[in-house]
């Protein structure tokens, strides 16, 4: 039965789909799949369409209009805002549309990447259902680079991990899953590694890749960052399960007046830990791996998307990490039991609310642009309306079945 909506953000690459169903039809996974691809107005639809019904798979596409649309028959036509055209964060759609079908989990699956030859679904689907003894990592800069574990060899860090917490000292420990613990499972990525602009540049590359590349032996066990510490989260190689889905919208990028871009998966996975850290939930990261083929372009023009916010960067977790649905905290999370608040969607709701207040209401002036942080907070605020209206008005997605 069709639990799993399969969220791929596309304009070029579409045929990845190919891969990734036969990755899951191999490993028996191809029943609980819905292939939902958002697209543009001026992408062939009718070809994608077609591929799905070739592939005999559960799916639909979206372009622009049949977005408005939909937005219009689901009675939320005043929040399409929330989505930005002709952007990557469009994957919040593919949010929306899995929040009014009830689905029980999500994968977000960038165009540019394949499934390495092991069970990529089956893969994420244990890792959601851990438990037991897993690896537990901080450091002492309160971040964790996800690339770790090969780091004194190849020297990257993430798209996003803060300037200022480089160098850090890392801490593994261990620590005790029960099932239903992990609520996001990121998966990793071999090849072109996800960099941001100014690493790519300084490691010589300007066609937006990177000189240095991943391999599968960069990467070692799973693991999870502890409470309080924070990690990047990429969309491209991702599963997750249904009650985190007001606390993870994929913030408005690109579609704004100061011209900031390519901080909609990195901002949302720190307001995902902070939600989580207070709820006790888990961020799992590992495997499965993909193959990220990431296509040539001007690393310059990544470059002028990231500069507006590359100061908002360094302490937008900071004010996140301030904030618990009773109002602001300065100090760390000491565990996750001490700021409980509660559990299923509602805690997320409540975590995301409060977040989503301090950003609205707060004073930023100091920063450069810091007024996007306000308007990220209106967005933050303006999607949980938008969740609400899904759920006060008659339901247009398929039904599917829920298990969260």
């Amino acid at each position: 039965m069709t639990d799993t909506c399969v969220i791929v953000p596309t304009i070029r690459e579409y045929e990845c789909v190919r891969e990734y169903v036969a990755n899951a039809r191999e490993h028996g996974h191809a029943d609980r799949l819905f292939f939902l691809l958002v697209t543009e107005d001026f992408c062939d639809v009718d070809a994608m369409e077609a591929m799905l019904d070739e592939l005999d798979v559960e799916g639909d596409v979206f372009d622009g209009t049949a977005r408005e649309a939909w937005y219009e028959a689901n009675g939320m036509a005043q929040y399409g805002h929330v989505v930005p055209a002709a952007s990557h964060a469009e994957t919040s759609f593919g949010l929306l549309y899995m929040w009014a079908g009830d689905f029980a989990y999500g994968f977000f699956i960038d165009d540019d990447t394949l499934p390495h030859e092991t069970d990529f679904f089956g893969g994420h689907y244990a890792n959601l259902a851990r438990r037991g003894e897993i690896t537990q990592v901080s450091s002492d800069e309160r971040w964790v680079n996800v690339l770790y574990q090969n780091a004194e060899e190849h020297d990257l860090y993430p798209r996003g991990y803060p300037y200022a917490a480089m160098d850090e000292t890392v801490e593994e420990t261990t620590t005790e899953l029960s099932s239903g613990d992990v609520v996001a499972s990121q998966g990793l990525w071999t090849n072109v590694p996800d960099l941001d602009a100014v690493r790519i540049l300084m490691d010589g590359d300007l066609e937006g890749l990177a000189q240095t590349r991943t391999t599968a032996d960069d990467f070692g066990e799973d693991f999870v960052v502890a409470s309080g510490d924070y990690l990047t989260v990429c969309s491209m190689n991702l599963a997750f399960r249904r009650r985190i889905v007001p606390a993870f919208y994929q913030l408005p990028m690109d579609d704004n007046e100061w011209d900031v871009g390519r901080f909609d998966d990195i901002w949302s996975g720190v307001f995902l830990k902070r939600a989580a850290d207070l709820v006790g939930d888990y961020v799992l990261t590992g495997t499965p791996l993909c193959e990220h083929n990431k296509a040539p372009r001007p690393t310059f023009d990544d470059l002028n998307d990231e500069v507006p916010a590359l100061e908002l960067n360094e302490h937008v977790w900071e004010v996140a990490d301030g904030v618990t649905p009773e109002g602001p905290r300065a100090s760390r999370v000491a565990s996750p039991a001490e700021n409980a608040v509660g559990d299923g969607a509602d805690a997320y709701r409540a975590a995301f609310a409060a977040m989503a207040d301090a950003f609205a209401d707060g004073d930023f002036s100091e920063w450069t642009n810091g007024e996007f942080l306000n308007f990220v907070g209106e967005h933050m605020r303006d999607w949980l309306a938008a969740l609400d209206a899904l759920e006060a008005d008659a339901r247009v997605a398929p039904e599917v079945a829920a298990d969260d």
